[in-house]
C-alpha cells in the first residue's frame, strides 16, 4: 500500500508494540480473569459446555456490551468514516441505521433459538434438525464461508491500517493479530470473549470521547460545532461531492451514499444472519432476557458509526485545508480512502502522533475484540458440526474442548493467511465489505426462514442459497462488464456494481425460497433413532405449561423465575466444596455419554433436554421485538432519512449544531448501556470473587 506512505507518523516499533506488546499484555489480563473465573465460580472453561456456549447463562447487559463490541469491527470505525468523507452528512446515519437493523431484527432469532431450538450449539445444528444433513453442509458453508469475509474485514482492514501509520510489515500485522487473540480466546473460551469485549468497548468509548471532546471544544483548528460548520462549508467549495446536492457535505441528497446504504443493507443481513458469533451471543445468553439485550445492544451500537464518523469522517473534509493534516494540501487519495484512512487521518490533524497512537490502539481494540468472537464462533462450528457430528458422536466434553482448542489455531492460521493473499492481489477493506452480500447474502433471508416460516421445505432451504448465489454472480459480472468494460477488482468493488449483485443475490435467495416451499412443500423426516435423539436434544422437550399462569402485570423478576436453572451453590456449600476437591456428584448423570464434571450447572446443560422458554413469554418477546422493528424501520430507515433526501435540504448552521449534539449524546447513551449496566447487573458475582480472593489471601498471610 505505498500510497499511504505518507500517512506514516510512527515508526515501526510502535505498530508492533501495540499488537504484540499491548496485545499480549491484553492476552495475560484475560488469562487472569479466567484463573478467577475458574477458581472462585461454578463456571470452568475445562468443560465443553461452558468454553462454547458459557453455560447460557450471560445477563443482558454483557450481552449488549458483547453485541456492540463484536458488531464494531474495524470497518465500523474506518468505512463509516470513509462513508462520511465521500458522501457527506447523511453517511455515518446510513452507516449506523443499516447495521443497528440487523441487530434489532436479530432479536426475533434469538427469542426463536429459546423457544424452539433450546438445545443448540450452532445455527447449521437448527437447520440440521429441521431438514437433515444435506442442508446441514449448505448451511455450514454459507456460515464458514461469512465467517472467513468477516475475519478477512477485520483482520486486513486493521493490518492496513496499522502499516499506513506506522510502517508495519502488513503481512507480519495479518498474522500476528489473530494469533495474539488465539491465546486467550483457547484459555477462557466463549465468556472471556464477552469479558475481553467488555474491557475492549471500555477502550473504545474512552478513545471516542478524546476525539469528540478535541474536536467539538479543546482544538485549536477546530474547537466548537460552529467552526466546524464553516470548514465543512469550505471543504464543500474545495471539494465538492459527486452525486450530493449541490456538491455539498451538509445535505443527505446523496444518490451514491444512498446506493451504498443499500449495499450495506444486504452485507449486515449476510454478516449477521450468517455468522455464528451473533447466534452464540444469543444461544449464551438467559432465555428471558436475550430480547432485551438484542434490542438494547443494537440501539447502543448505532451510536458508535453516527458519532465516530461525524467527527472523524467529516472532520477529515472539514481538516484537508489544515496544515497539520498528513497529506496537506492535497486532499486523500482515491487508494487512501478506500483503505478506510479517513479518520486516522483526521487523528493526526488533530493530534498528532498521539493521536495516531491512540487510532492504532482504538483500531487494534475494535480488531481483536471482534476477531476473538469470529475465533470461538468458528472454533463451534468445527467442534460441534464437523467433529461430533460425523467423527466422534459420543465425544466427552473435555475432548470437546481440546478440538475447540485445535480449530482455534487453525481457523487463525488459515484466516491470516487468506489476509495475506488478499492483501497481496490488492484487495482492500471496503471491497470486501462492498461485495460480501454477493457471496453469501442467498443464504442469509432463507436462514432465518428456517426459524420464523413453519412452511419452510426441505428443498426451498437446500437449494435456495445456491441459486440466490449463481444469480447474484451473474448479476455482478454482467453489471461489472456492461458497465466498466472490464472484470477486476477495481470495477468489481464499484458500488453500483456490487449493489446489482448484492440485491440479486439476497432476493433471489428469499425468492426462490418462497417459490420452492410452495412448489415442493416436504419437509425432511427420518426415523434413525440417533438422529431423532439428536434433534429432540437440540429443539428441547415441549413446555408443560405451569400450574400458576402468567398473569398480565407480572414483575420481572416473575418472568426471569419462569425456567429457572438447578439453584447455584454458594461459595461455600457443600456442591462448591466438592467441586474444588475434584469429587463428583452423587448422582449420576444421563444419558451415559455425558462424563460427570463436578459442576452441577454444566452437567444439567449438557445431560438435559433443556426446555424451551414459557410460550407465554416468548410470545410477548416476539411482539415486543416485531412492534420494535417496525416502529424503526418507519422512522430510521424510511421516514427521517427520506424526508431529508428527498427535501434536498442542506443542513444550516443552528441544525448542524443540533446534529453534532445528538450523535454524541448518543454516545454517551451507548457508554451507559456497555459500561455501566453490565458493572450493575453483575456486582454479586464480583462480590463473590472478590470475596472469595480475599479469604484465600487471608489464609495464606496467616500461614
Amino acid at each position: 500500500m505505498s500510497s499511504a506512505d505518507s500517512l506514516q507518523v510512527l515508526p515501526a516499533g510502535a505498530g508492533y508494540g501495540i499488537v504484540v506488546g499491548i496485545g499480549g499484555v491484553f492476552a495475560a489480563l484475560m488469562l487472569g480473569i479466567t484463573y478467577l473465573q475458574n477458581r472462585y465460580t461454578l463456571y470452568s472453561t475445562e468443560q465443553s459446555e461452558e468454553f462454547n456456549t458459557a453455560s447460557r447463562s450471560v445477563k443482558p447487559g454483557l450481552i449488549a456490551a458483547g453485541i456492540v463490541s463484536s458488531w464494531t469491527w474495524s470497518a465500523t470505525l474506518l468505512t463509516s468514516s470513509t462513508f462520511a468523507y465521500s458522501y457527506g452528512i447523511g453517511g455515518p446515519l446510513w452507516y449506523g441505521v443499516m447495521g443497528t437493523l440487523q441487530i434489532l431484527l436479530f432479536a426475533l432469532i434469538a427469542i426463536k433459538i429459546k423457544s424452539k431450538a433450546p438445545g443448540a450449539h450452532t445455527f447449521p445444528e437448527i437447520v440440521m434438525a429441521r431438514h437433515g444433513k444435506i442442508a446441514h453442509a449448505t448451511y455450514l458453508f454459507n456460515g464458514l464461508a461469512t465467517n472467513m469475509l468477516v475475519g478477512a474485514c477485520l483482520v486486513l482492514g486493521g493490518s492496513q491500517v496499522v502499516a499506513a501509520l506506522s510502517g508495519m510489515n502488513v503481512y507480519a500485522a495479518c498474522y500476528l493479530i489473530p494469533l495474539v487473540v488465539a491465546a486467550y480466546v483457547i484459555a477462557g473460551g466463549l465468556r472471556s470473549t464477552f469479558i475481553a469485549d467488555y474491557v475492549h468497548t471500555v477502550i473504545l468509548f474512552v478513545a471516542i470521547f478524546v476525539f469528540g471532546f478535541t474536536m467539538y471544544s479543546t482544538s485549536d483548528i477546530v474547537g466548537s460545532p460552529s467552526r466546524f460548520y464553516d470548514l465543512i462549508q469550505d471543504a464543500s467549495a474545495k471539494m465538492p461531492i459527486a452525486g450530493n446536492y449541490e456538491g455539498s457535505y451538509l445535505t443527505f441528497k446523496s444518490i451514491n451514499g444512498l446506493v451504498f446504504a443499500i449495499d450495506l443493507l444486504v452485507a449486515g443481513f449476510s454478516t449477521v444472519w450468517l455468522d455464528q458469533a451473533y447466534w452464540q451471543r444469543a444461544i449464551a445468553s438467559r432465555s428471558e432476557t436475550s430480547i432485551k439485550a438484542y434490542l438494547f445492544g443494537g440501539m447502543a451500537w448505532l451510536g458508535i458509526p453516527f458519532g465516530f464518523a461525524t467527527i472523524m469522517g467529516l472532520g477529515c473534509a472539514a481538516l484537508t485545508s489544515s496544515p497539520s493534516f498528513p497529506t496537506y494540501p492535497l486532499p486523500l487519495s482515491a487508494a487512501q480512502n478506500g483503505a478506510g484512512l479517513s479518520s486516522p487521518a483526521t487523528a493526526i490533524a488533530l493530534l498528532g502522533k498521539g493521536g495516531a497512537a491512540l487510532m492504532l490502539l482504538l483500531l487494534f481494540m475494535a480488531v481483536t475484540s471482534s476477531t476473538s468472537a469470529e475465533l470461538i464462533a468458528v472454533s463451534s462450528l468445527l467442534t460441534f458440526d464437523i467433529y461430533k457430528l460425523y467423527f466422534r458422536p459420543n465425544a466427552t466434553s473435555s475432548e470437546l474442548v481440546r478440538v475447540s482448542h485445535i480449530s482455534i489455531v487453525i481457523y487463525a492460521t488459515v484466516l491470516a493467511s487468506f489476509c495475506a493473499i488478499l492483501n497481496a492481489v490488492n484487495v482492500n477493506l471496503t471491497w470486501i465489505l462492498t461485495v460480501l452480500g454477493v457471496i453469501v447474502g442467498g443464504a442469509s433471508i432463507p436462514v432465518g426462514l428456517i426459524l420464523l416460516w413453519k412452511r419452510m421445505s426441505t428443498a426451498a432451504a437446500i437449494f435456495s442459497p445456491w441459486i440466490g448465489l449463481a444469480f447474484g454472480l451473474v448479476a455482478w459480472f454482467v453489471t461489472t462488464s456492461k458497465r466498466s468494460g472490464e472484470i477486476s477488482v477495481l470495477a468489481t468493488g464499484d458500488a453500483i456494481n456490487a449493489v446489482a449483485g448484492n440485491v440479486t443475490s439476497w432476493l433471489g435467495g428469499a425468492l426462490v425460497a418462497v417459490i420452492l416451499t410452495f412448489a415442493f412443500p416436504h419437509k425432511f423426516s427420518s426415523d434413525d433413532p440417533a438422529y431423532i435423539a439428536r434433534a429432540n436434544k437440540i429443539n428441547g422437550v415441549a413446555v408443560t405449561p405451569p400450574q400458576q399462569e402468567q398473569r398480565p402485570g407480572s414483575t420481572e423478576k416473575d418472568i426471569e423465575t419462569a425456567h429457572p436453572l438447578p439453584e447455584k451453590p454458594s461459595l461455600h456449600s457443600p456442591a462448591r466444596s466438592s467441586t474444588l476437591s475434584g469429587n463428583e456428584p452423587s448422582a449420576p448423570v444421563e444419558p451415559e455419554t455425558v462424563v460427570p464434571t463436578g459442576n452441577p450447572i454444566v452437567d444439567f446443560l449438557e445431560a438435559t433436554q433443556i426446555q424451551p422458554i414459557d410460550p407465554v413469554l416468548a410470545k410477548r418477546g416476539t411482539r415486543i421485538a416485531i412492534i420494535f422493528n417496525a416502529v424503526y424501520i418507519c422512522i430510521a430507515i424510511i421516514l427521517f432519512p427520506m424526508a431529508f433526501f428527498g427535501s434536498e435540504y442542506v443542513f444550516s448552521r443552528q441544525a448542524f449544531t443540533g446534529w453534532v449534539v445528538v450523535s454524541f449524546l448518543w454516545v454517551w447513551f451507548s457508554s451507559v448501556i456497555c459500561i455501566v449496566w453490565p458493572l450493575w447487573e453483575s456486582r454479586g458475582a464480583l462480590w463473590e470473587i472478590g470475596r472469595g480472593a480475599w479469604k484465600d489471601l487471608g489464609g495464606r498471610e496467616r500461614g
